[in-house]
């Protein structure tokens, strides 16, 4: 039995779960029977895939063992990039997570021991048989882990405010000389779901055409599609809309959109770019490219950690 050493960070997205390299739909499919296409894991005589159909939002994600067994599938892949895959293998994971700003007082403590209590566990991922101790976990404030990726290009501004739109939230964080102020932050639900509901209802109602959210994207995107130009134009409108609503937000919650610098994170974030932009709202401001910038970042500020220890 050889043991295997691994930090694998993973994000926790409502809509997406993200490692440092691998970004998969938060969706899980339970089955008695093995799926006869894709990829499984076998856990406690279940069978889980993934799919496109993503969990509901759950503001605690410990509620039930979903997050967790696509945590599976996260350490599963990672540990076969790296090739530590052998089934003499024990892996030995430290495991960096997040929360939201808001909600990281409340949850933390609850999100660790939702993976830190398991001991040993046994699955099945791609015919290969994987025993897993997870023997540290720790809790970091998404956003803030984030803009810790790029904390050279911060330095230089006194105030910074992170805005991370998600699938389900638009989170908030002010960062005072790279120290979070965890007084000013907050989680809104007004993802980009809440986006892609509102035009598809509308757009039903209006047009009696049924849109799917990647339809609503290319739309967004400026790309080309099939449908006709009063509803291309009602999408952008809605869109501009939400926009300026979301940039107003910010400032009725005391926060000088012109005077301090914006951070923004989330793929959320780069899909609206050009209406963000061309807001008129905003003066500084850095979009992070990297979707996969939270997972990173709780792997900085773990191994940070681990050496003050």
């Amino acid at each position: 039995m050889m043991y295997h050493k691994l930090v694998i960070p993973v994000d926790h997205g409502n809509q997406n779960m993200k490692t440092e390299n691998t970004v998969f739909t938060s969706g899980l499919l339970e089955s008695d029977c093995k799926p006869m296409l894709g990829d499984y894991v076998f856990y406690k005589n279940r069978y889980y895939s993934l799919t496109d159909q993503r969990i509901p939002y759950m503001r605690n994600k410990t509620e039930d063992e979903r997050f967790f067994i696509l945590t599976l599938f996260a350490i599963a892949m990672e540990a076969e990039r790296v090739g530590a895959i052998s089934e003499s293998n024990v892996l030995q994971v430290s495991l960096p997570v997040g929360l939201p700003p808001k909600h990281y007082g409340a949850l933390y403590q609850k999100f660790q021991d939702y993976f830190r209590s398991r001991g040993t566990q046994h699955f099945t991922y791609k015919g290969r048989n994987y025993e897993v101790h997870i023997e540290d976990v720790v809790a970091f404030p998404q956003d803030y882990a984030a803009a810790m990726t790029i904390y050279p290009k911060l330095k230089e501004y006194n105030r910074v405010v992170t805005a991370d739109l998600g699938g389900f939230t638009f989170d908030y964080l002010l960062l005072r000389n790279g120290n979070p102020d965890l007084s000013v932050c907050d989680s809104l639900e007004k993802g980009i779901i809440r986006l892609h509901n509102n035009i598809i209802s509308r757009i039903n109602s209006e047009y009696d055409v049924l849109l799917e959210a990647s339809d609503i994207d290319c739309i967004i995107k400026n790309e080309n599609t099939d449908y006709e130009e009063a509803v291309i134009r009602t999408v952008r409108e809605m869109t501009k809309t939400y926009v300026d609503d979301l940039l107003g937000d910010l400032r009725e919650r005391g926060i000088d959109l012109k005077s301090v610098c914006i951070v923004f994170i989330g793929g959320g974030s780069l899909l609206l770019r050009e209406y963000i932009v061309n807001s008129g709202k905003i003066g500084k401001y850095i979009f992070m490219e990297d979707v996969c910038a939270n997972a990173k970042g709780y792997k900085m500020l773990y191994e940070i950690q681990k050496r003050g220890r």
